[in-house]
């Protein structure tokens, strides 16, 4: 059974914005009005012709930041999460930025990347729920302009307390990676270190072939003479 969202008493729509963690206005929804949304909205928007991304928080719908270079590390790191996860034995899911969560009653994230073992899974199969309610065990999150520190400091919180294992914060701008895990001092890594997982056992990347590919220029393909 879907709860019914908890009023949400604000004397304005700025105490409402720093509530969400200082997203911008226009990031928030008012269809329907903040305070009433449930996750059929989540699906109705997501669905819709407009195709819109969008998080429950706090009863409000509120759209996910995107950006052409968050999507592009994302992509990355999906290949090669996807690639170890292969050799290993398939062992667990991979969702991208429109995976969209229910990681608590009432709260509905999408993380850039996640990553369930199937052992989670009812029967080890994706599932069929539009919004399906599932704690990962990874949870990447990867700054967009859009962001904000004080919406990403709240999810970080949320995705902890949800009891996700592990959380991935990245940094394009810094070149940087933060890794979270429970009751653990965070650990970040810079271009020159190489990322290790507790949920992956034996996943390690180097971050500079990360972010070198931001700046790395395609040779152009060769076309034939007529």
């Amino acid at each position: 059974m879907i709860r019914s969202p908890a009023r949400l008493e604000l004397d304005n729509f700025q105490e409402l914005l720093d509530r969400l963690g200082g997203v911008p206005a226009r990031r928030v929804l008012f269809d329907p009005p903040p305070g009433t949304a449930r996750i059929r909205d989540v699906i109705r928007h997501v669905n819709g012709d407009n195709k819109r991304l969008v998080e429950l928080v706090d009863g409000t719908l509120v759209e996910k930041a995107m950006s052409a270079e968050a999507s592009f590390l994302a992509a990355l790191m999906i290949h090669w999460i996807h690639s170890f996860v292969g050799t290993a034995g398939n062992t667990g899911m991979i969702l991208g930025a429109d995976g969209t969560l229910r990681i608590m009653p009432g709260l509905v994230r999408i993380p850039d990347v996640s990553y369930t073992s199937w052992d989670k899974l009812p029967n080890r199969k994706v599932p069929t729920a539009p919004v399906p309610h599932l704690v990962p065990d990874l949870a990447i999150e990867v700054y967009s302009p859009g962001n904000r520190r004080g919406e990403m400091r709240r999810k970080l919180g949320e995705y902890l307390g949800a009891g996700i294992a592990e959380v991935w914060m990245v940094y394009p701008k810094s070149r940087s990676i933060r890794v979270y895990l429970p009751g653990a001092e965070s650990v970040r890594y810079a271009v020159g270190d190489t990322l290790v997982s507790a949920v992956l056992p034996g996943f390690q990347f180097a971050l500079a072939n990360l972010f070198e590919q931001l700046d790395d220029v395609p040779a152009k393909p060769m076309t034939r003479k007529k």
